[in-house]
């Protein structure tokens, strides 16, 4: 039986670990059933917010700004959960971002972990919905916050908790944390022609760029400019 592990939850700036970027990471250590220690860290992600980001977490550009560097926040992250199992709401999806993030950087990270939306899909056939909204109103979990990265961690803590004292006897083996494995392909931040090639046309076509220039990966200053060049075209040489 799971009786320690580490609670996490992970907002971001959209739903692909490839293109889109941390936003905050949340997460409370549990031992025996009872919280022992928590962590939060707000991201500044080098960009300007998706509307329906902003909409959805209530964090705006200027919270955003004040945040923290993502190498920061995911190493403390780390330092934090230690060797523990991760547990959380498809867990596979928050553990991508983190997974992504080390790839890039070179830090190893290979992590247990279980999954409470896939233990409510098995144990709770009854809630019309499994998404982590509905089941906390189905089984009354309060939150001060809805999709905040610590409010939604102690949220699945308290549904993993549940699950375990409802089915924990009966099926053990359904809470026993397995390997997370997510594939993660290295990206390469943007060469130094890339990003002057990217300034002209920002500054040709005066265009607002979204992210911070010195952040963006091979593959997102790739994909902008084709994008600009598709828009408006390439700058007329003389």
């Amino acid at each position: 039986m799971l009786n320690e592990y580490v609670a996490v939850d992970l907002e971001m700036t959209g739903l692909r670990a490839r293109t889109d970027r941390i936003l905050e990471i949340g997460a409370v250590k549990v031992k025996q059933g009872n919280i022992t220690d928590s962590f939060q860290k707000l991201v500044n992600p080098q960009m300007k917010l998706p509307e329906e980001i902003v909409s959805l977490t209530g964090i705006t550009d200027q919270m955003a700004a004040q945040g923290c560097e993502t190498g920061d926040a995911v190493r403390e992250f780390l330092s934090f959960s230690g060797e523990l199992p991760l547990a959380g709401h498809n867990i596979i999806f928050d553990y991508s971002f983190l997974k992504q993030y080390a790839v890039n950087h070179g830090i190893l990270l290979e992590k247990e972990g279980i999954d409470t939306l896939k233990l409510a899909r098995k144990f709770l056939p009854q809630a019309e919905k499994k998404t982590l909204d509905y089941l906390c109103s189905f089984l009354q979990i309060r939150r001060s916050e809805t999709h905040r990265a610590m409010e939604d961690a102690r949220a699945a803590a308290e549904l993993l908790e549940y699950l375990k004292k409802q089915f924990g006897e009966k099926e053990p083996q359904a809470f026993l944390p397995k390997r997370l494995q997510y594939r993660a392909k290295k990206q390469q931040l943007a060469t130094k022609q890339q990003k002057e090639r990217l300034q002209e046309l920002v500054e040709y076509y005066k265009i607002s760029l979204n992210r911070e220039l010195e952040s963006l990966s091979r593959s997102e200053a790739s994909r902008i400019t084709d994008q600009i060049y598709f828009r408006y075209g390439k700058i007329p040489r003389s």
